[in-house]
């Protein structure tokens, strides 16, 4: 009596990495917010003062040679205090804070001292970016792969299985680069120290054996 056999496909079996890269680079541009606070009673005086400082730090920067200044925040707040359970108008505070970059990078100490002299009394961030940051994430999308591969053929040779390290899926999680901030007064041309940017990238692979 003839016999027939069917062949078996066994499903496969998948393991999911997830693999991480990261590269580092000296950022090229500047960004600086700084501006005037000026407070008082009557509204329209200390609004014509701000205004008055404000278009003055933008001429002294301009003179020297940056052009790429904008309006970054303007608010107008009435202040208050409490004295005695009971809550006292103290006037008003009116902030305007410009939005500064530069991509010379030695120029920096220079800007934020040419703006105090001018009358800045705010210095509320200098952050660090690269200009393009897109090469860079690509070298560490490239390494978080190669480190899910390596995941991989660790966890296979553990557990002595045979194992191609091809993945049939990838998913990219993407981190934009964190700037590197700080802020350091003193006495001569204000000492700033841009360090480097961390671009870090991350992906989820599937690997089947």
């Amino acid at each position: 009596m003839a016999q027939s056999f069917s062949a078996v496909h066994l499903p496969y079996h998948t393991m999911t990495i997830t693999g991480h890269g990261f590269v580092t680079a000296v950022p090229d541009t500047a960004v600086i917010h700084l501006g005037v606070q000026s407070t008082g009673f009557d509204l329209s005086s200390i609004q014509s003062e701000n205004a008055r400082i404000s278009s003055d730090i933008i001429d002294t920067l301009h003179n020297l040679g940056v052009s790429d200044i904008k309006t970054f925040q303007y608010t107008i707040e009435k202040l208050y205090d409490y004295q005695e359970g009971k809550q006292i108008e103290k006037g008003y505070s009116v902030r305007n804070i410009l939005e500064i970059k530069t991509g010379d990078m030695g120029q920096i100490g220079n800007i934020i001292d040419a703006a105090v002299r001018a009358g800045a009394n705010v210095v509320d961030l200098i952050s660090f970016v690269l200009s393009d940051s897109d090469p860079y994430y690509q070298q560490a999308l490239n390494l978080a792969v190669d480190n899910a591969i390596e995941k991989a053929r660790s966890i296979a040779a553990n557990l002595r299985i045979m194992f191609h390290p091809i993945p049939v899926r990838i998913v990219e999680s993407s981190a934009s680069p964190v700037p590197y901030q700080q802020f350091d007064r003193g006495v001569a041309a204000t000492p700033i120290v841009s360090g480097t940017l961390k671009i870090e990238a991350s992906v989820v692979a599937d690997f089947t054996y």
